[in-house]
């Protein structure tokens, strides 16, 4: 496994829009299909405010990440790469290239908050409604250091 980061551009919307319906179908299925619809209809106006990056090994595109600040907005993988390290490599080479500190977490994704769990971040906060004010909390983590 080589990944490497590579800038999405507007001209990338339409194959990271793939990645994240796909991801999203495998993981969330506590999602209402029309909020799943609106979300998919959402998401791209959310990309110009954040730093997204396409994961490649080889010529293949792992998924994509969309970063603000020291905040994970988005990690999302091909379902192809699931279960096969590529989402902890990605994560530590944020939190050491861009800094990563926080993320926050569908309440109900359980895989999700075990992945993040495992690399360290600790739930700090729960809010009952996501970003957009729909009933699906969301779980604020912060990336634990070591005391020393």
């Amino acid at each position: 496994m080589e990944l490497r980061p590579e800038t999405v551009t507007e001209k990338d919307y339409e194959q990271l829009l793939k990645i994240w319906e796909a991801s999203v179908k495998a993981t969330h299925d506590f999602l209402d299909p029309a909020d799943l619809e609106a979300l998919k209809t959402e998401i791209p106006t959310f990309l110009p405010l954040l730093q997204v990056t396409f994961w490649l090994d080889g010529n293949e595109v792992v998924g994509f990440s969309g970063t603000q600040s020291d905040h994970l907005e988005m990690l999302f993988l091909d379902p192809t790469f699931f279960h096969q390290g590529y989402g902890s490599v990605i994560l530590k080479q944020l939190i050491k290239d861009q800094d990563v500190r926080f993320v926050d977490v569908n309440q109900d994704n359980l895989a999700a908050k075990h992945f993040y769990e495992k690399n360290g971040f600790e739930l700090i906060d729960v809010s009952p409604l996501d970003g957009q004010g729909r009933p699906y909390p969301i779980e604020h983590r912060a990336l634990v250091t070591e005391k020393g």
